[in-house]
């Protein structure tokens, strides 16, 4: 069984073998000018370094978005070209037929095929998925927003489990499908409607934000350099938004905060006061004619903050991989009973 699966599947294994190594050593090559450039602008030039790093930023920023997206495309593109035809393919040419009249039950050849196969995705994934975490390490040293949905599903371990998943969810959808290029195309549309929608309806659950109130008066508005790229706030509190609503009496202002390498879960915030109340007008620093900025550093109004700490990271990338890897054994299990108890 494991011979007839990689005989099935060498094409495609040899295939991302040749890109693995061709990224791998694209990556390694840019990933020593980046660290070459972030320790000549940036790692020695002290407390005064918003232009050295916006320089760094803008630099590599579309690269970085490249490879990062290329990552996250990696594990849709396995369960489309490797899970959806693992077992469609067989359907729709009819040799299942002749497989699944041999010795060798159906459980167990779905469970071969799985761990063949399986194992060579998560462990291509994982490969890139690392190598791509050493690359862009400098860039997320100075961005600091590892928090960010597309960042954090390229980084750390994560796509370890978005492989797995996409394996299973492919290999689900031909079996019930039964033909290959339907099959692929529903994979593809699954797998980017589960991308997009768990890091804003199930990531933020995984565990509950802190809460603090933050003191106006003590937070700086995160600036942008020349060619708009925003600059890594300074440590502490940055004000990345401030809206303003209304007039006279009914004017209100709303803040937006951020802290370096948190992810900040309530969003925009309404100004309070003291005793927890929202303030509009003049006392809320609105309808003035000095910037609210300015208002605010003169005053003992907060705002309200929900956020992730920076330290959870790590507990954020484990949680999310266990839900994809559980997620690929209830695909994996209902894909067995499914092959035992439907006649196909």
């Amino acid at each position: 069984m494991i011979w007839l699966t990689w005989r099935q599947y060498r094409v495609q294994t040899l295939v991302a073998l040749v890109a693995l190594a061709v990224i791998t050593a694209v990556l390694v090559v840019t990933g020593l000018q980046i660290r070459s450039a972030y320790d000549s602008g940036v790692a020695g030039c002290g407390d005064d370094c918003g232009a050295a790093k916006n320089a760094f930023v803008v630099q590599y920023n579309t690269l970085s978005s490249f490879v990062t997206g290329l990552l996250i495309a990696v594990p849709g593109i396995i369960g489309i070209f490797w899970g959806a035809p693992l077992i469609a393919r067989e359907l729709e040419t009819g040799t299942h037929r002749l497989i699944w009249n041999q010795s060798i039950s159906r459980t167990r050849w779905l469970a071969v095929r799985l761990a063949v196969v399986g194992l060579a995705a998560v462990a291509v994934t994982g490969l890139l998925s690392l190598l791509v975490t050493w690359w862009a390490a400098p860039i997320d040293r100075v961005n600091e927003d590892r928090f960010t949905p597309l960042l954090f599903d390229g980084r750390g371990i994560v796509p370890f489990g978005y492989a797995a998943f996409a394996l299973t969810l492919g290999t689900c959808a031909g079996l019930l499908i039964r033909r290959t290029v339907p099959a692929m195309a529903a994979t593809l549309v699954l797998f980017v409607a589960v991308q997009v929608l768990v890091p804003y309806t199930l990531r933020p659950h995984f565990l509950t934000p802190d809460r603090t109130d933050v003191a106006l008066s003590s937070v700086g508005m995160a600036s942008a350099g020349a060619d708009g790229e925003p600059l890594a706030p300074a440590a502490g509190w940055s004000a990345t938004q401030v809206l303003l609503s209304g007039d006279g009496d009914d004017a209100r202002v709303k803040v937006g905060l951020a802290k370096p390498g948190a992810w900040v879960v309530s969003g925009i915030g309404p100004v309070l006061d003291r005793s927890g109340e929202e303030v509009g007008g003049s006392e809320g620093c609105a309808g003035r004619e000095i910037d609210p900025m300015t208002c605010f550093a003169a005053s003992d109004l907060h705002v309200e903050v929900a956020y992730q700490p920076a330290d959870r990271y790590w507990t954020f990338q484990w949680i999310e991989t266990a839900v994809f890897l559980a997620l690929s054994g209830i695909l994996a299990g209902f894909s067995a009973l499914w092959l035992r108890r439907r006649l196909v």
